[in-house]
């Protein structure tokens, strides 16, 4: 029985799999960590298989499984989970793009009583080297689906990770394609979450088996994980779907504000329309953040974020971007297009509901 199982995927990685185990192998020892390597390979057709199978003659730590079917990076790292002889699992690549010395870091802090733990390349303190443009793209734009569904995770499609083997042993995991990190938050049974900054280094050996059936294989994995967490509530992402529900009430009952105060002003105190719609809006902005701080998020009960000034600072910042677009919706409709000012405000309220929902959840109620 080993203490951490690192799981290591391959298909024709004969140029690098003699190199990572040899040094994870040496870091393990270095910590003092009963660690074992466990390479899943998909069946290589090149050197990789023997490769290991020579290693293991004198790495009694490292063992071997062969996959003949079903092929796919994160079908490989799930089988790893099952068959890792530890209740602590870490994921990396073979082409050393993850650097073997951040391991001792990730299993101390899941020890420390994270579930899982993230090599993150896009917090502060991390990156990418050595990437074509293209490839980045493709990753921000990943990265960009994933945080839809775990805003918090800075980088929830890394393929260097550890987690608990708790949280997956029962999950109803479909791997597919690459991003298997994407599963194990999905439909994995998780509390805590932590993630360190690193490096991402492209491989230097071999080519990179990016494919346009991967892309599609994300959306779909994107789609799935989305319609499985409506039925299963206990997971990460229904809890930030009610999130979003509650985000939407606390929206409502800001239009309720601003449309009274629009109203009043205009029709009762005989203000222009647009100076009044200044007063509705300010008043339904400290509407939204109040509610949202007490409710949505219940902010003021968690040490995650930050002081309460700086969120409502960070609120009115952003809410300013939506203020421009409201404005701007209000006074073309009405004053160009003719259109009855409330029935104009509505489109801009709208309008900007969207704008703050996706930047308020990144900056103001964000993890710290």
């Amino acid at each position: 029985m080993y203490d951490v199982t690192v799981i290591i995927p391959t298909f024709k990685e004969e140029a690098n799999i003699g190199r990572i185990v040899a040094e994870v192998d040496a870091v393990l020892k270095h910590h003092a960590i009963n660690g074992e390597i466990l390479v899943v390979d998909d069946n290589s057709p090149d050197r990789t298989i023997a490769i290991v199978n020579e290693q293991k003659k004198i790495q009694p730590n490292l063992n071997l499984v062969v996959r003949e079917s079903d092929h796919g990076l994160s079908q490989s790292v799930a089988e790893g989970f099952f068959r890792a002889s530890s209740d602590i699992c870490v994921v990396m690549d073979a082409d050393m793009s993850h650097p073997p010395a951040l391991v001792p870091v990730m299993v101390n802090e899941i020890r420390a009583g994270y579930d899982v733990v993230i090599g993150s390349r896009y917090m502060e303190g991390g990156g990418i080297r050595k990437w074509p443009l293209k490839r980045r793209v493709i990753s921000i734009g990943a990265t960009f689906l994933g945080r839809l569904l775990f805003p918090d995770v800075s980088d929830p499609v890394s393929g260097f990770f550890a987690v608990k083997k708790r949280v997956v042993a029962h999950a109803a995991l479909k791997p597919r394609g690459y991003k298997i990190l994407l599963e194990v938050l999905g439909k994995g049974t998780w509390e805590k979450d932590l993630e360190i900054p690193f490096e991402f280094v492209d491989r230097e050996i071999g080519s990179s088996k990016l494919k346009l059936k991967t892309i599609i294989e994300y959306a779909e994995q994107v789609i799935d994980i989305a319609l499985f967490s409506i039925s299963h509530h206990e997971s990460a992402a229904w809890k930030e779907w009610k999130r979003v529900f509650k985000f939407g009430l606390v929206g409502i009952s800001g239009i309720v504000v601003n449309m009274v105060v629009l109203w009043y002003l205009t029709e009762f105190v005989g203000l222009f329309y647009l100076v009044s719609s200044l007063f509705a809006i300010e008043l339904s902005i400290l509407n939204n953040f109040f509610w949202n701080d007490l409710w949505t998020f219940n902010a003021g009960a968690s040490n995650r974020f930050s002081s309460r000034w700086h969120r409502l600072l960070a609120f009115h910042a952003v809410s300013a971007g939506g203020l421009v677009i409201n404005m701007g919706i209000l006074y073309l409709l009405t004053s160009v297009g003719g259109v009855y000012y409330l029935v104009s405000n509505i489109v801009g309220i709208l309008v900007g509901f969207v704008w703050n929902f996706f930047v308020n959840r990144r900056v103001t109620w964000t993890r710290r």
